[in-house]
């Protein structure tokens, strides 16, 4: 076989199994999942009200939605892609259960509205980060502070209940996650640029969920901020 031959089998071959690709299928596959299990609890009043009434059931929920997050996050190489593939499934639909309870505090217009301006944010982000020559790896350091910060301004406001402090939390929200979007978003295509072909089909799986995974957390979180802050409660 030629050498040139050769060349163009494994050029087509990188074209063809782009884990960046893959990744954003797994993240579509999630949101998607999400937003059904979201849309069929909602319509069902009886759960829905034990959701907004049961603390412990609701909390509960919560605690079980990080312990699972960090797990996968944690251990996901070590995972066979079957129970990746699972582990992911779950966490969406579970986060599909907890967010149900936005369409008792927000109208279904406030919640298209928000949707709309995060699937475009979103995009931009990326496309920014795929088609810029920057280097965004030295921003990862200052998010995750700007990360921390957010949750513990957050965990501050439950108690000072301070509406200032709520939307200031909101806008700098924002400002993360569109900056975590473009940095995940561009590390991903440089693992996607560097393995090409070179991964073995077990581990390519993996990694593609593990970087579905942390654009969904992105997408999610960007939505809920910018819902607090173009939505009007009910």
């Amino acid at each position: 076989m030629s050498d040139k031959f050769q060349q163009a089998l494994t050029g087509r071959a990188v074209r063809e199994r782009s884990l960046l690709r893959n990744v954003y299928l797994w993240m579509t596959a999630g949101l998607a999942l999400t937003g059904i299990v979201a849309l069929g609890v909602a319509g069902n009043a009886n759960f829905v009200y034990a959701l907004v009434t049961n603390r412990l059931l609701f909390f509960g929920l919560i605690i079980g939605e990080l312990i699972l997050v960090m797990s996968l996050s944690a251990r996901i190489m070590s995972l066979s892609p079957a129970a990746a593939t699972a582990g992911f499934a779950a966490y969406a639909a579970l986060n599909g259960v907890t967010l149900s309870v936005i369409f008792l505090a927000y109208t279904g217009q406030n919640i298209a509205t928000a949707l709309f301006i995060t699937a475009g944010t979103f995009a931009g982000m990326s496309l920014y980060a795929v088609t810029t020559r920057r280097d965004l790896s030295s921003l990862g350091h200052y998010l995750i502070m700007g990360l921390w910060g957010l949750i513990i301004a957050s965990l501050v406001n439950i108690f000072l209940r301070s509406e200032a402090l709520y939307y200031l939390i909101s806008y700098i929200g924002v400002g993360v996650f569109l900056g975590l979007t473009a940095y995940d978003t561009q590390r991903i295509k440089q693992m996607s640029d560097q393995l090409g072909v070179s991964a073995g089909e077990a581990d390519y799986m993996r990694l593609s969920i593990l970087g579905a995974l942390r654009l969904y957390l992105d997408f999610i979180n960007l939505f809920l901020f910018f819902l607090r802050i173009f939505g009007r409660r009910r």
